[in-house]
Parts: C-alpha cells; sequence; structure tokens
C-alpha cells in the first residue's frame, strides 16, 4: 500500500495516511491514458466550424467569359474552388466529434493518472478543510503553507460554498468533487490536493 504524509491546514506534517492499491498504486498504463485524453477533448469540441461549398457561395451563375477565343482558361463560374472567393472543396460542416470507450476503460484510466500523482511524488492529502469565511486570501494562506505554487486540482468530498467561492477567483487553481474528477484535469494539474475524507471517497468508489 503506497503512504503518503498527511498535512494539516498550516502546512504542517498531521502523519502518514495508506492509500489503496486498487486505486493509487495501480499499474501506469500511458496508451490507456492517452486514449482517454483523447476522448475528453473530443468530447469538449463544439464542432461549429462550418464552410461554404462552390454550391453555397453566392454569385457565379454566368459563365465568366466565352470558352473560346479569349486567350484565357475556360471557366464555368466564379465561385469555382480555384477561384479567390470560390467555394471550398471540401469544405467542414458542424458535426459531432464526440464518442465515448468502455467503462472499465475509462475507470482503469482514472487509477492509472490518480497513481501516477503518487508516483510522482504531486499528491498532496489534507487532513480537513474548513474555511470561516469565504475569502480568497484564506485559501491563497492554505496553498501557501502547503508550498503549492503551480496549477493544482482541489478535491473535497461534497459540496462547500466557503470553499467554492474561496478558490474561484485564484488563478490555476481548480476545485473538483469526487464525482466530478477525470483524467484529463489530473494529468493537466501540477499538483493533485485531496481531504482525506475525499480520498476514502474516491476508494470507496472506485476500489
Amino acid at each position: 500500500m503506497p503512504k503518503v504524509a498527511l498535512y494539516h491546514m498550516d502546512g504542517s506534517v498531521a502523519g502518514d495516511i495508506e492509500l489503496t492499491d486498487e486505486v493509487f498504486g495501480a499499474e501506469i498504463n500511458k496508451e490507456l491514458l492517452h486514449q482517454v485524453v483523447k476522448m475528453q477533448l473530443a468530447n469538449k469540441r463544439q464542432g461549429t466550424q462550418s464552410a461554404l461549398t462552390r454550391s453555397e457561395v453566392r454569385g457565379g451563375g454566368a459563365k465568366p467569359w466565352r470558352q473560346k477565343g479569349t486567350g484565357r482558361a475556360r471557366h464555368g463560374s466564379i465561385r469555382s474552388p480555384i477561384w479567390i472567393k470560390g467555394g471550398v472543396v471540401f469544405a467542414p460542416k458542424p458535426r459531432d466529434y464526440s464518442y465515448t470507450l468502455p467503462k472499465k476503460m475509462r475507470r482503469s484510466a482514472l487509477k492509472s493518472a490518480l497513481s501516477s500523482k503518487v508516483v510522482e511524488d504531486q499528491i498532496v492529502v489534507l487532513d480537513s478543510l474548513e474555511l470561516s469565511e469565504a475569502k480568497t486570501k484564506q485559501m491563497a494562506n492554505v496553498l501557501k503553507n502547503l508550498n503549492v505554487d503551480k496549477k493544482a486540482l482541489l478535491v473535497i468530498n461534497g459540496k462547500n460554498e466557503n470553499i467554492e467561492r474561496a478558490v474561484r477567483n485564484i488563478p490555476g487553481i481548480k476545485l473538483a468533487f469526487v464525482n466530478t474528477i477525470n483524467v484529463l484535469d489530473i494529468l493537466n494539474y501540477d499538483k493533485f490536493i485531496i481531504t482525506q475524507d475525499a480520498v476514502r471517497q474516491v476508494e470507496e468508489v472506485y476500489a
């Protein structure tokens, strides 16, 4: 079982916490992580791009000049794709880029992502996280105590208005809940900060 330090909000070490092998000590499958990240990025695409084909571009109904005798190349429409302001040959049209992978693959990738944070020593476990007020300064002090100076994903086990409002204005910090964590966010942020309660909830759900 992997063992990591357990921190107080003031940055002091409260002790150690053992993490479940099945979730935080899984084999890191880079190919699977790549597949899931690619799926998530594809699912985030709006797919609203659109260009006009030659049949949709305005104008071009008349032949620009007669077929023979001018010395110029023959043309049938000024909206041909080889003309400036002409149509696009294989014009992109609105489409849905989203697709899904099997549930087992997604769960396995999440375990790989969590395990990678343990291996790279980028996980910070807090014994608790409570703010008396919804003040950004209080949250910033907690992060400073934990030596978090880069992008970080903060995971808590449930709704907490004070924390949500305090984190909102801190650049590079994203708040997530146990049921909203995903592979892309875990890998995209340098530090993975999670409360002890959230750790046990993650283990309960994914073990």
